[in-house]
């Protein structure tokens, strides 16, 4: 088929045809940087923690009155919950990954650095790893001769007295050891908490994920220092059961609690599996507004095709019936509408892919998403004809079907 014909009628329906492009093209803008959050945002919620979720749960209480020895009722408490039936391990920690609100630390690898190189989440606490579940890859586990009461790292803090501090060694993570010593060993090499405080390494697990893993980059950049904070609101117990064993543990070891000490009310009670979700809520939240905004646009596009191409039929009747009476096949006159509407869709496609990338760049600088992979703009390009051309085969149906006889009815 000729295109001079076809580009000869959109030249007379100029405004027309430029508004289905730029339609067109808005909606491949949009589309391919909205479906490219999404899966963005599909990749995030799927994250590594780097324990064992399924197994956990987690326990926060809060004094009604002051405790005298916190150090002392924590380790009360964990040898409480050890009792409870179906408690495999128990540990008292300031945070877990995915929890939201994050303790953090700025590490530098020279006392002398004016800008430390990075920051990483910070956990404290007696078995961690192992109570998380989290896998040690290289070196071993804080042990328990090494884990210090905080008042007496504070207390030495307070009084500038650093050289009582003792020698303190730390868990990081593979991300973290990868981040700070490329290619190298890590263990035994040092780390700066502060221009005097220093932790050495001594064990490297798999993955443990912040508590505030936002950024996917920096989200598993993780230590553990052997620090035992104490009974407090900041804190919580986790506890790991058999996976099926996790809403009866919670109960028991709730009861257990109250029971060892009626004097405070419980603030927190959850699955790992609820604090993941709670996490991730906006994440699917914003991926389900998204979803929505692509069915709207795709099918205002869509209608707008129908709309334009009943239009157009309803205006050439007598051109098609003419065509007709010529020797036109009912073919020809179907071919001719999906041409028309393969260029115009086309047109607007080129310009919504140069749209999208504007679109793309603008999202990188203000809101740090990664740069749209190539292969979203063939794919963007495809779908929208598809839709353009599913979308115009009813009117064109329609226009096939006008007889010879209506240019004599017209004439």
């Amino acid at each position: 088929m000729e295109l001079r014909p076809i580009l000869s009628t959109l030249r007379r329906h100029k405004i027309t045809a430029w508004l289905l492009i730029l339609e067109i093209a808005l909606t491949c803008a949009i589309v391919c940087n909205a479906v490219f959050m999404i899966g963005h945002r599909l990749q995030h919620m799927h994250m590594s923690s780097g324990i064992d979720e399924h197994a956990l749960v987690q326990i926060q209480l809060a004094q009604i009155a002051p405790t005298p020895d916190i150090f002392a009722r924590a380790r009360e408490d964990l040898a409480v919950l050890r009792q409870v039936p179906g408690v495999q391990a128990a540990a008292l920690t300031n945070q877990l990954p995915m929890e939201g609100s994050s303790s953090n630390a700025s590490l530098k690898l020279d006392p002398a650095q004016r800008e430390p190189t990075l920051s990483a989440g910070t956990y404290f606490g007696e078995d961690i790893p192992q109570t998380m579940g989290a896998r040690l890859v290289a070196g071993r586990n804080l042990q328990p001769d090494e884990i210090v009461n905080a008042d007496v790292v504070v207390k030495a803090l307070a009084s500038g007295n650093t050289k009582a501090l003792p020698a303190a060694v730390t868990v990081i993570t593979q991300a973290l050891a990868d981040r700070l010593w490329p290619g190298q060993n890590p263990l035994g090499k040092t780390i700066y908490l502060t221009d005097q405080v220093s932790v050495r390494v001594v064990g490297v697990l798999a993955d443990l994920a912040r508590a505030n893993a936002y950024n996917d980059a920096t989200a598993h950049y993780s230590v553990v220092l052997p620090l035992f904070m104490g009974a407090g609101k900041n804190q919580s117990y986790v506890i790991r059961t058999r996976p099926q064993d996790r809403e009866t543990v919670l109960k028991a070891a709730v009861a257990a609690l109250k029971k060892a000490d009626p004097q405070r009310v419980v603030t927190q009670q959850r699955t790992y599996d609820e604090l993941r979700g709670k996490f991730f809520a906006n994440d699917r939240a914003m991926a389900g507004i998204l979803v929505g905004v692509i069915v709207a646009l795709l099918v205002v596009t869509a209608l707008g095709i129908v709309g334009l191409a009943s239009f157009w039929v309803a205006q050439r009747r007598r051109t098609i019936g003419v065509r007709r009476a010529l020797g036109a096949t009912r073919g020809d006159i179907l071919r001719y509408f999906l041409t028309e509407n393969f260029l115009l869709a086309g047109f607007g496609i080129v310009l919504g892919m140069l749209l999208a990338y504007g679109i793309n760049l603008f999202l990188m600088l203000h809101y740090e998403l990664p740069r749209l992979p190539a292969i979203y703009f063939p794919v963007g390009a495809i779908v929208l004809w598809l839709i353009g051309q599913l979308a115009v085969l009813g009117p064109a149906l329609r226009a096939a079907a006008v007889p010879p006889v209506v240019a004599t009815r017209s004439v």
